[in-house]
């Protein structure tokens, strides 16, 4: 019958959790001091690749080049994961000539991944592996063999894969960093492959997505200078934009005439024979249909303002955008 045991305290809880960190932070120490011109030619094998990245690794090494792939695909640097299962019953096929191989096994004696090797080599793929040391299979195959140094795993029986996928998964980052800055790749750039995501909408959406334009069921509220305080009722009305766009002769952009300027009115019983051009709000603010919603919302905080015209460069009015439509789409 099996003897039982009494649980940890949380102080030994806490000094468990203490010592798998500070081993796993010696491992990444260890990682710092195998940086040489190894690292650098496995960073320029990638910038100078002309086709995908494709990783692969089996077990917990998998999973980690699962997240380096997609570290790099979201940075620059087209990528995705090959299973070396699956890859040799059929999937090898992903690879093409004009891919690199970034091949990972901690032992380097993966035997799925060294079965690919002679594939690779026939198809003149570059290969970098990532291993503990240099003495493997794959990383004595490897055009560029990185190394991670041989780190004491966190796991205390100093058998499950810790320190050793940690080191792998900062290398893994270090080299999306440093092409990060090669490429001189921006955050717009980085927008791109994150459309759905917060960063995505501030950086690609702009005003002409989401603005207020002239369509069959909505006429864009315009009246004249001389147009009469109740004429202009009926159109603010008829706009459902809550507000009314004042041009002059040219069909240019003048003034603006809002519910918060009828109420002032109102509460000045001014005659509803007074034309606009005495109580519209002259010369407001007007950005272009490129601009982006982010910047748009900037500045309508900025000016206290929740609407803004939308302008061509003859200044005649396009559409028009409110602060609400800017947040109901997500935008911050």
């Amino acid at each position: 019958m099996k003897t039982q045991i009494e649980p940890p305290t949380a102080e030994q809880y806490i000094t468990y959790a203490v010592d798998a960190i500070r081993t796993e932070q010696n491992a990444l120490e260890l990682l710092i001091e195998q940086l040489d011109e190894r690292f650098v030619q496995a960073c320029e094998l990638i910038r100078n690749c002309k086709g995908r990245v494709v990783v692969t690794g089996m077990g917990k090494s998998g999973h980690i080049g699962r997240k380096i792939a997609a570290t790099f695909a979201s940075t620059g640097s087209p990528a995705f994961f090959m299973h070396p299962g699956e890859a040799g019953h059929g999937d090898l096929g992903m690879l093409v000539p004009g891919d690199v191989l970034l091949a990972i096994s901690n032992s380097g004696e993966s035997d799925e991944i060294k079965t690919l090797l002679p594939v690779v080599k026939q198809l003149s793929i570059p290969l970098i592996s990532i291993s503990r040391d240099k003495r493997g299979m794959l990383p004595k195959s490897a055009d560029v063999a990185l190394t991670l140094g041989a780190s004491e795993e966190a796991c205390p029986l100093g058998l499950a894969p810790t320190s050793s996928t940690t080191a792998t998964l900062a290398l893994g980052d270090a080299i999306a960093v440093a092409l990060v800055h090669a490429r001189q790749f921006t955050s717009e750039d980085f927008a791109l492959s994150h459309p759905a995501g917060a960063l995505g909408r501030k950086l690609l959406m702009r005003v002409s997505d989401l603005m207020h334009q002239a369509e069959k069921d909505l006429q864009l509220p315009l009246v004249t200078t001389d147009t009469t305080l109740y004429n202009a009722l009926f159109v603010m009305t008829s706009g459902r934009l809550g507000m009314a766009v004042i041009v002059d002769d040219n069909n240019k952009v003048v003034g603006i005439f809002t519910d918060g300027d009828l109420r002032r009115c109102l509460e000045k019983k001014i005659d509803l024979e007074t034309s606009m051009s005495e109580i519209m709000t002259p010369n407001p603010k007007q950005v272009s249909k490129t601009m982006r919603a982010s910047d748009a919302l900037s500045l309508m905080n900025e000016k206290a303002i929740s609407q803004l015209l939308i302008v061509d460069d003859e200044q005649q009015l396009e559409g028009v955008i409110s602060i609400h439509d800017l947040l109901q789409a997500g935008v911050s």
